[in-house]
């Protein structure tokens, strides 16, 4: 399992403070506006830390031994530094008539038909290729998301199969997510988790994650034999791991409703 933390301060509370009740949320000012910060306790925790998931969320983790009112000290200290990473965070990207979307690493543009029913298609275009959605401004977005999650599927079947065959395990199941932190997931059963998002990205990268959480059926950690599994069936492993922590960040801001 993995998350793209990228961005990140941390410092230690003092010990002995006993427990404390956490808020779910707080907002803080950065950059002369107000900005929602998850709080989520972590009870491995030893520090608090400050991150932007890879949605571009704002995560304070805190220690259950901490104390509210030092955590809440140390985020009001960090937003200089919030309000500069946020600005790197990309812009929403919706789904509508004429914007653009990557497809498996490759631009396309939307274009809304002129049909209600029918499955999106690609047309191949001399500038770039289109993705000709049906359903009407109402539906288009809907209907588009879908057509992805599917089209996700079917390539992560194929890669899951392959790794699956190469270190001799069976998942029990494959499941399409739209979590804003995650890219896939692996659980004690064998079930697996992943980003529909990952079709947008090229397929190395796909075929990376994929790689990724069926070795999580052998190594359900992210210990050295973990990534020597990884690289047992992908010896190009860090070419899409490296992908990813550049640009997975950018991937996250496609598929919001307008």
């Amino acid at each position: 399992m993995f998350a793209d933390d990228e961005e990140s301060l941390m410092i230690s509370p003092m010990l002995g403070l006993g427990k404390s009740r956490w808020p779910e949320e707080t907002t803080v000012i950065a950059d002369g506006r107000d900005v929602v910060v998850a709080v989520k306790v972590r009870p491995r925790a030893k520090h608090y830390r400050l991150t932007l998931n890879a949605g571009g969320r704002p995560v304070l983790s805190v220690p259950p031994h901490g104390r509210w009112r030092e955590a809440e000290a140390f985020l009001h200290k960090q937003t200089n530094w919030l309000a500069a990473r946020l600005k790197r965070v990309p812009a929403k990207a919706t789904f509508t008539d004429g914007a653009l979307v990557p497809l498996r690493g490759e631009e396309h543009l939307i274009v809304a038909a002129e049909r209600i029913r029918g499955t999106v298609e690609i047309i191949a275009e001399e500038e770039r290729p289109v993705l000709l959605v049906p359903g009407g401004p109402d539906h288009m977005a809907r209907r588009l998301k879908d057509w992805l999650k599917s089209e996700a599927m079917r390539d992560l079947e194929i890669s899951v199969a392959r790794h699956a065959d190469n270190l001799s395990v069976t998942p029990t199941a494959i499941r399409m997510r739209g979590q804003s932190t995650r890219w896939g997931s692996c659980s004690s059963a064998g079930r697996l988790n992943f980003n529909w998002r990952l079709v947008l990205a090229p397929p190395f990268v796909l075929d990376y994650v994929a790689a990724h959480e069926v070795a999580h059926m052998v190594e359900m950690n992210h210990s050295p034999a973990f990534w020597a599994t990884v690289e047992r069936t992908l010896p190009d492993m860090n070419r899409g791991r490296t992908w990813l922590k550049a640009h997975g960040r950018t991937l996250m801001a496609y598929g919001i409703e307008p």
